[in-house]
């Protein structure tokens, strides 16, 4: 049950990061660029606990590559 509530967690997480580049191509860009952009931002997306982690412990953020 732990783990369900940690990967719900964690999923919503990415959903967050996600968002502002679905929202500005949801209208304006084809399901291909949609696609694109969204699977461009993945990496990411999924890295996000590691800069809470960061952000917490005081260390400085690195760029995404």
């Amino acid at each position: 049950m732990f783990i369900a509530l940690i990967l719900i967690v964690y999923l919503i997480g990415v959903g967050v990061v996600l968002s502002p580049t679905i929202r500005d191509k949801w209208n304006t860009a084809t399901a291909a660029d949609l696609t694109a952009s969204v699977a461009q931002e993945l990496p990411y997306a999924f890295s996000w606990p590691v800069r809470v982690f960061h952000s917490v412990a005081g260390e400085p953020a690195k760029a995404p590559a």
